[in-house]
């Protein structure tokens, strides 16, 4: 077994034998490969009688082979749909000074949910939820601050989407899974790569060897990054000691 996967797997061991040796890992699966691989590497840590599997599809989508995934790993695995949540989030925007959510808001609201519900089965179920972004993502704020942006541990987290890849091959998993095309799962979204205007490929050559042949792309990647450094900082608080209460 590769060095990289060896070392993710044991840091996940260590990090539940420290923080809840008696904790399963909650994984909130979309079918893409970081969630895939994040639970083969925490079923390899922990056994997988100590993960659990969640989907939670909203109204129409599809479970996009969660529940067959979890079932190749031998993981458990839960459904738990969350569109009547959904609705009801959504029906607040009437209450709103135009009566109406910004789309970007209307984005945010499923997977803000999904942790939600990913924090309250993992509470039930003696669990601790698994951030599952990648290194990649994180990079350019590619995720939703507390939605898949949170978790009490992250796995794949100082992992590049080429690191991910590769270990998700190395633990055998099948391709169709580990080399999906990355997507949202938005109703009408289109991949990633699409939306981004660059490849995963250029972004992870940048990040782990600082080379980016077209300056535009380069600025773009350097402006995403800059501008959404606050969803992986730590909460900024302020450090003065107040002279009066």
């Amino acid at each position: 077994m590769k060095k990289l996967t060896q070392d993710c797997i044991s840091w996940v061991r260590n990090w539940f034998e420290t923080n809840g040796p008696t904790c399963s890992a909650v994984l909130g699966m979309s079918g893409g490969k970081d969630s895939t691989v994040a639970a083969a590497v925490c079923a390899r840590a922990l056994g997988p009688e100590r993960v659990v599997g969640i989907a939670m599809p909203a109204e129409g989508q599809s479970l996009n082979e969660a529940d067959e995934i979890c079932k190749y790993l031998g993981i458990r695995y839960l459904c738990l749909p969350i569109g009547k949540i959904e609705a009801e989030c959504n029906a607040l925007a009437s209450c709103m000074p135009k009566g109406k959510f910004s789309l970007q808001t209307i984005q945010n609201i499923p997977p803000r949910i999904r942790m939600t519900v990913l924090y309250a089965a993992a509470q039930s179920l003696n669990g601790m939820v698994a951030n599952t972004c990648n290194y990649s993502e994180d990079y350019i704020g590619y995720a939703t601050l507390y939605g898949d942006a949170a978790g009490s541990f992250s796995p794949l987290g100082g992992m590049v989407v080429r690191e991910v890849l590769s270990v998700g091959h190395d633990l055998g998993l099948p391709a169709r899974w580990v080399d999906k095309t990355p997507d949202d799962g938005l109703p009408g979204s289109s991949p990633d790569e699409a939306k981004f205007g660059f490849t995963y490929a250029t972004l992870d050559r940048y990040i782990r060897e600082g080379v980016c042949e077209d300056e535009q792309i380069k600025a773009k990647i350097d402006r995403m990054h800059s501008r959404n450094l606050f969803k992986t900082e730590i909460l900024n608080i302020p450090t003065f000691i107040p002279s009066e209460v």
